[in-house]
């Protein structure tokens, strides 16, 4: 991505409140068009909250800014009509086909030439043997594809994606996100808020936001880096105890388990590796140092999340 993109949203200091607990606070950022944006965060971070602020889906009780050319506070109404909006639970109805689904949503929005959008929409997401499949004897990973096509039926310049593919087996999942990318090189801007390193990991950029706050953002590489974590991995016979004797140890912000190895990470690298030097002499016990992943980061983020107050 470079700056040379226009910008699709360019928001600033943005804040939401509910029962007078602050959701989100002061909240700033610009998405370039075609760009993949992911939120990260643990839940009630206000990732869902920051994104339907972004869209004028939510009036924020503090901030400005604009989307899609248009400002976020006085034409909300103009932004409305040119996003397609998908959350984790299907919300088509089950007793009608594929092709009734789409039909139906073509009417709700006045698509211009709605025969020809749905069957373009069929296509486009590989539903076309479907189309008289009831949506209800769709899987999992069916019943996606049928949302987005749902989705983006009306041409949206922006769609948002929130926790979309919550139970959906691992090839829907990769099948879905090529569908993502195609779009965005169509042109549409993507904001999708998830759980799975792996599809942060295909955005763009992407944000982490705790207690309302954005604590850091930019590309996976950038957010890594300046995490300033310093990770070692340590497999062998013996490392089922040595968790919680190395989370005891002075520098070690993090040990994570990872199928049979130890993550052991700290952002000190000099004290860390003194406070592992008598582990790491153990012969039982191999250690390497490692590049960070993106995960470390995430756990580490989630548990300092966890030690502020409500």
């Amino acid at each position: 991505m470079t700056e040379a993109r226009a910008a699709a949203i360019d928001v600033q200091g943005l804040s939401k409140s509910f029962g007078g607990k602050r959701v989100v606070d002061d909240f700033s950022l610009r998405v370039l068009e075609g760009e993949i944006f992911g939120f990260l965060g643990p839940n009630g971070s206000g990732k869902t909250t920051t994104i339907r602020m972004l869209c004028g889906l939510l009036t924020p009780d503090g901030g400005q800014g604009t989307c899609l050319g248009h400002d976020i506070l006085s034409e909300a109404a103009a932004i409305k009509r040119q996003v397609g909006y998908m959350t984790q639970r299907f919300s088509l109805y089950e007793d009608l086909s594929v092709r009734e689904n789409l039909d139906f949503v073509a009417r709700v929005y006045q698509v211009p030439g709605r025969r020809q959008a749905v069957e373009r929409a069929l296509e486009q997401l590989g539903l076309g043997a479907r189309g008289r499949q009831r949506a209800g004897e769709l899987s999992g990973g069916w019943k996606q594809r049928l949302a987005l096509a749902a989705c983006i039926l009306h041409a949206p310049r922006l769609l948002l994606l929130d926790e979309p593919t919550a139970g959906v087996d691992p090839q829907a999942r990769r099948e879905f996100w090529e569908q993502i990318h195609a779009l965005a090189a169509g042109g549409m801007t993507v904001l999708v808020s998830t759980h799975y390193m792996d599809e942060a990991e295909r955005c763009h950029r992407i944000a982490y936001l705790a207690w309302g706050r954005l604590l850091t953002q930019g590309t996976v590489e950038e957010v890594i880096r300046g995490s300033r974590l310093v990770t070692w991995t340590v497999t062998g016979e013996r490392t089922g105890g040595l968790a919680e004797a190395l989370r005891r140890e002075p520098g070690v912000l993090l040990v994570a388990a990872f199928g049979n190895a130890l993550h052991v990470s700290g952002t000190d690298g000099a004290l860390l590796e003194r406070s592992t030097a008598r582990y790491r002499a153990d012969p039982a016990l191999r250690w390497r140092q490692d590049e960070p992943s993106l995960e470390d980061v995430f756990i580490l983020n989630m548990q300092h999340a966890a030690e502020q107050p409500a």
